[in-house]
């Protein structure tokens, strides 16, 4: 559930005595609930939910919950931990009740408060969790419980969380709204409510994401419901994209706006005067940007310079924020313009972006602000009213008449590059007929490339050393430098070498020895490192090896699961390129080898596979590209089975034999 004090009661608070009469009551558990120890309708599942009823009254000014859960295993246990967010200082937790029931109807009452918690504090604004635990918990147990909110002089439209982590048996939702901005209200009221800008709120509307058949019901008594049965849980699936933007949920919001589209007028409207206002040039701007540029210089040597020198501050997201009374000490203030973070040569992933808008700007640039929808975390949806789901701001330039999007407050992010999670990202951005909604080019897998390198000498039994040199490009490179800002260099190869356990053989340990270009962002990132280990069968006559030394183990999620519920999101597009050189030893000859391969995807990916045979050595080069990011759930089947066809390729076995026997190049050793 989620709390959100937007806006507040002002002028006239109507005195109400609040009632709680209307809270549910405990239910007397069917025999059938008792006794079952499994669910046909969630087969495997660890509990499931056999009630929910959440109630939530602005005129009243509170909102109850009432839940009543069967625990099925050692893991739905968790469920009994029951925590309450809620916003101190205006909102209260109340009558909080709960029981356990037994498989045999024992019931055990809920006793004692439960705890308070701090989440978070802002400003003056603290986050509070009220914490119970259910008692006497058991494989078999009914839990149930019920709260209480209540808002005092505030309110908080409601955010149902239709579906959740366990199957739904029955829910009944409820909320009564102001009638006052009801839809069709009309007439002079006493009460009225401001936004956080000061203007006057005048409508309730509201977004929707129901099952099939479900809809929200107005009824005649000035509430919406909405009644569901048989909720499927949230789904789990390997590579999914952010399932929060496809979830089962409504949401309401008293805004200015009458719809959407008026909503997202204004919003975008106003977000776009506060871009403005922190980018707005001023005597520390121009001389700065004067100081890094030449007259002689392009439009593009210019976009450049500025974003290196951006880049070159203290991003805060990857530091630490200096505290109010550090910067009343340093004689400095919180950046409220560009050219406060350009005077503390720090600030925040935003600040940083805006910090570049600004410079670009001082400099004669074309250059726009843009926010998005992180796709780490959901999708833009213009019907969720709520500017608060953008995440993060870039910057589009126009360089000799050509459109040039740059991430300035993604650390280590090369010029003209941008994070995959700001790809394919929808949100608002400014241009010179005034902001509307966009969306940012998609990747190509060729701005993500790795290498992998590897030379290895290998014995009779299959005894290897050797080195791998991994280069990389784009996203992975990204990744690994972000981390390296906040870790030492001792933990960033402990990590890097856990990453390498995933794509070697079993018996193959990889360390890393060194890294090259790990500070310079415009440099192809490099990590060396040592192999040691066993690989293959040996007999006394042959040795067998995987054809595949690397990756052999990865996207096997998708060989092995016939079944697809969500589209599978890749993050994004990536081309790998490896070889692996076998230094054979005397006595030692390539017997056999799969023959050169392709596997295509048409459209979406390709596989590629070849070994190279010379005196005394093997080569064996395999690529993989995947021109894809998602993959929508009627594709998995044409996705599935271009990886079981890599996966069959790659479990093909090179055969090397041995005409010494290994007990003699012992002795001969």
């Amino acid at each position: 559930m989620r709390f959100s004090l937007v806006l507040s009661l002002s002028a006239i608070v109507l005195s109400i005595s609040i009632c709680a009469s209307s809270q549910t009551q405990f239910k007397q558990p069917t025999a059938d609930e008792l006794k079952m120890t499994s669910d046909p309708k969630a087969p495997g599942a660890d509990a499931v939910y056999l009630n929910i009823e959440e109630i939530s009254n602005d005129p009243l000014h509170y909102e109850t919950f009432y839940a009543r859960i069967k625990v099925l295993t050692e893991k739905g246990k968790d469920l009994a931990t029951v925590e309450v967010p809620y916003l101190r200082g205006g909102f209260k937790v109340t009558d909080v009740a709960g029981r356990t029931i037994h498989a045999d109807g024992q019931i055990i009452p809920l006793v004692g408060k439960p705890d308070d918690l701090l989440v978070s504090k802002k400003g003056d604004q603290e986050v509070g969790r009220k914490v119970f635990n259910l008692p006497s918990v058991e494989v078999g147990s009914i839990l149930e419980y019920r709260y209480q909110i209540d808002h005092g002089e505030y309110y908080s439209s409601p955010e149902w969380e239709i579906q959740r982590s366990y199957f739904v048996h029955t829910a009944h939702y409820q909320f009564t709204p102001f009638k006052e901005f009801m839809p069709g209200a009309h007439g002079p009221t006493s009460m009225y409510m401001l936004d956080g800008r000061g203007r006057r709120v005048n409508s309730l509307i509201w977004w929707a994401n129901l099952p099939e058949g479900k809809k929200l019901e107005l009824n005649a008594g000035g509430y919406f419901s909405v009644d569901v049965t048989d909720v499927p849980p949230i789904p789990d699936e390997d590579y999914m994209p952010p399932i929060d933007s496809f979830l089962y949920k409504v949401s309401f919001y008293y805004k200015s706006a009458a719809n959407a589209g008026d909503f997202w007028a204004t919003e975008a409207t106003q977000w776009s005067k506060d871009v403005d206002k922190f980018a707005e040039q001023s005597k520390t701007i121009r001389e700065a940007v004067a100081g890094l540029i030449a007259p002689a210089d392009t439009e593009e040597d210019k976009a450049r310079k500025l974003y290196a020198a951006v880049q070159a501050l203290d991003n805060t997201d990857y530091s630490r924020r200096k505290s109010g009374s550090e910067l009343k000490q340093l004689k400095l203030k919180e950046a409220r313009h560009a050219e406060d973070s350009w005077n503390q040569k720090s600030g925040d992933s935003e600040e940083i972006a805006m910090l570049y808008l600004a410079m670009a700007r001082s400099a004669g640039l074309t250059a726009y602000a843009m926010k998005v929808v992180s796709r780490s975390r959901g999708i833009f949806d213009p019907s969720y009213m709520n500017l608060d789901q953008l995440d993060d701001t870039l910057v589009l330039l126009s360089i000799d008449g050509k459109p040039v999007l740059v991430d300035p407050g993604e650390k280590m992010c090369p010029f003209g590059a941008v994070s995959w999670r700001h790809s394919g990202a929808g949100g608002v951005r400014q241009s010179a007929e005034g902001p509307g909604y966009a969306v940012t080019p998609p990747q190509a897998y060729s701005d993500n490339a790795t290498k992998r390198d590897a030379s290895i000498a290998i014995d009779v039994r299959g005894h290897i050393t050797g080195s791998l040199r991994i280069m990389m490009t784009g996203q992975r490179a990204l990744k690994w430098r972000q981390r390296a800002l906040r870790i030492d260099e001792a933990e960033l190869k402990k990590e890097y070498d856990k990453s390498l356990e995933a794509i070697v053989p079993d018996g193959v340990e990889a360390h890393v020895d060194h890294f090259l270009g790990l500070s310079d962002p415009n440099a192809i990132l490099m990590a060396v490192i040592s192999l040691k280990g066993t690989v293959g069968t040996s007999t006394s006559k042959r040795l067998l090896l995987p054809a595949a030394f690397f990756e052999s183990r990865q996207h096997t999620s998708f060989v092995s699961t016939e079944k697809r519920h969500e589209s599978v999101d890749m993050g994004y597009p990536e081309r790998v390129d490896e070889s692996v050189s076998y230094h054979l030893p005397e006595g030692m000859a390539v017997e056999g080898a799969p023959e050169d391969s392709q596997v295509p995807w048409q459209g979406h990916a390709i596989y590629g596979f070849k070994t190279t045979t010379r005196p005394e050595t093997l080569t064996v080069t395999r690529q993989i590209v995947t021109a894809f990011t998602l993959a929508k759930p009627q594709e998995y089947q044409d996705l599935r089975r271009f990886y079981q066809n890599v996966a069959t390729a790659d479990e093909q076995q090179l055969v090397l034999k041995i005409s010494t026997a290994p007990e003699q190049l012992a002795r001969g050793n």
